[in-house]
C-alpha cells in the first residue's frame, strides 16, 4: 500500500510541475469590454485560455455589479494564458494595441468611466520594458500622446462564469454590442482594415 501511495505523490508531483512550465506564461491586459477582448487573442496560435475578469482594485472578490458601477478601483480585464514557445509577449501587446483606443482617458467605446480604460498590467521588468517599448512606437505611429497605462500586476479575480466566453455563448448578443458600441468603426479609424 505504501508503494502505492509514493507512486501517486509522485505521479501527482510530476503533473503538477508539468502545469507549472516555465514557457506558460499569463498576462493581463484591460481594453474595456472583456467579453470584446478574448476573441483576438483566442485566435492567436500559442494562446491556451482566456479569462474575462477584474484587476487593478482595491475591493477583494468584486462582482459585475461592483465592478461596473464604478468606486471599486478595478478595470474589466482579460487573462491570457499562452505557451511562450509559440507566442512572445511582444506579439500579444501587437494584438492588445490594434484592439484598444490608446487615446480614450475616459474609458474604452461606449463604455465610459475608469473600469473600462486600457491598461497593460505587466508582470515583471522585461514585460514592463517590452510594454513602454510598445507604447512608445504606437505614440509615434499616431502621433499624439497615448493615454494608455502600463501599471504592475496585481490580484486577479475572474469574472462570473457567464461571461467566461461570452461572445462564443451569445453570438448575436455579442456582434450587436459590439456593433452598437462603435468598437470596430473605431478600431478601422485608428488603425485601418
Amino acid at each position: 500500500m505504501r508503494g502505492l501511495i509514493a507512486v501517486l505523490v509522485l505521479l501527482a508531483a510530476t503533473a503538477a510541475g508539468a502545469q507549472e512550465s516555465p514557457d506558460i506564461r499569463t498576462a493581463i491586459f484591460a481594453g474595456g469590454c472583456f467579453w470584446c477582448m478574448e476573441p483576438p487573442y483566442d485566435k492567436l496560435d500559442g494562446v491556451l485560455e482566456t479569462t474575462s475578469g477584474y484587476s487593478g482594485g482595491h475591493v477583494k472578490n468584486p462582482s459585475y455589479e461592483q465592478v461596473s458601477a464604478g468606486g471599486t478601483g478595478h478595470a474589466e480585464v482579460v487573462r491570457v494564458k499562452y505557451d511562450a514557445n509559440k507566442v512572445s509577449y511582444a506579439q500579444l501587446l501587437e494584438v492588445f494595441w490594434r484592439n484598444v483606443d490608446p487615446l480614450d482617458a475616459g474609458g474604452q467605446f461606449c463604455d465610459r468611466g475608469d473600469q473600462y480604460r486600457s491598461a497593460i498590467f505587466y508582470g515583471n521588468e522585461a514585460e514592463k520594458k517590452l510594454a513602454e517599448a510598445s507604447r512608445k512606437r504606437v505614440a509615434a505611429q499616431l502621433g499624439v500622446k497615448i493615454v494608455t497605462g502600463i501599471v504592475p500586476a496585481s490580484a486577479f479575480y475572474p469574472a462570473e462564469e457567464y461571461h467566461q466566453n461570452y461572445y462564443q455563448r451569445n453570438p448575436v448578443r455579442y456582434k450587436f454590442y459590439r456593433y452598437r458600441c462603435g468598437r470596430d468603426k473605431r478600431l478601422d479609424e485608428l488603425w485601418g482594415k
